[in-house]
């Protein structure tokens, strides 16, 4: 007998039988913009940093039978989106690999737009609610213009560059045309890779055409399973009980800041400077735009 027989033999019941044969359902949650930059405030953001370990505790169980994307967000850095989603895809293929395939399931909670339905089709199949915000599949840039506003104040701003292109949309320079031309062909550049991840995950689900699907708009879930972005609607509990019926649900999450977790914000640390607050601050203003897009 081997010793986690001996250990399970101890245990009560069908205790004993849980321990050493429940298959797990191992559920990461996505929630908040998707940055580069850890955030203070409540909503928090997604990186590959933050998820790396959560990922890669969810797809490292030994009964694993599931891993679940609890996708909450309204988008943010391509970048991060797509580092994050092949993240999912590299750890699928590698336990497919060594272990035998799993289902990957992304459950779209208030939102997952723009760059969060990115990362909700890493996932083979994608469920949400009625009510969800679901889609966005197109590209934004927001700022703003403070051209004379230096002067106004009484400040001297010195800039210095090797070429005209370094100073593009600098915010206290006058906007030029040429500019914005080449902020919208980057623009196209990353919509064009944004709509060929989804045509490669979702294949021949999708079901409208591709001047509606890829247009930027934002749908509801009930919507949204019309146009074949989701598979279906349901909750995480309902799709897991009914699919799994004898799994245990394993959450695994992103850390977050002592401050984030209560709700205070703000810069930490030994000394917070002014500097920091502001920034802190911006960055929160930043985060809050970016879902009030969608009236969250």
């Amino acid at each position: 007998m081997s010793m986690t027989d001996k250990l399970t033999s101890k245990l009560p019941g069908r205790l004993g039988e849980r321990v050493d044969r429940s298959p797990i359902v191992a559920v990461v949650r996505l929630h908040g913009v998707i940055s580069s930059n850890p955030s203070p405030v409540n909503r928090g953001t997604i990186n590959l940093a933050s998820v790396e370990a959560p990922l890669t505790r969810a797809f490292g169980h030994e009964r694993l039978a599931a891993v679940v994307l609890l996708v909450n967000s309204p988008g943010g850095s391509p970048t991060q989106s797509a580092l994050v989603a092949d993240r999912v895809r590299e750890l699928a293929d590698r336990r497919a690999r060594t272990r035998g395939p799993v289902p990957v399931l992304a459950f779209c909670e208030d939102a997952a737009a723009s760059g969060g339905y990115w990362l909700a089709c890493a996932a083979d199949e994608i469920y949400a609610h009625p009510s969800s915000l679901v889609g966005s599949i197109g590209v934004v840039s927001s700022g703003f213009g403070f051209t004379g506003l230096l002067e106004r104040l009484g400040v001297e701003r010195r800039l210095h560059a090797t070429s005209e292109h370094k100073t593009r949309l600098d915010p206290f320079l006058p906007e030029r045309e040429d500019d914005v031309a080449w902020l919208l062909e980057v623009q196209r550049d990353l919509h064009g890779q944004f709509v060929d991840w989804v045509r490669a995950r979702r294949g021949d689900r999708l079901a409208g055409e591709d001047e509606t699907l890829f247009s930027g708009e934002v749908w509801t879930g009930a919507r949204a399973r019309e146009l074949g972005l989701v598979d279906g609607l349901g909750t995480l509990r309902k799709i897991v009980s009914t699919r799994f019926p004898d799994a245990e649900i394993a959450v695994s999450e992103p850390k977050r800041p002592l401050l984030a977790r209560l709700g205070l914000g703000g810069a930490s640390g030994s000394g917070s400077r002014a500097g920091d607050s502001l920034l802190a601050a911006v960055e929160g203003l930043n985060n809050r735009a970016v879902w009030s897009r969608l009236g969250l």
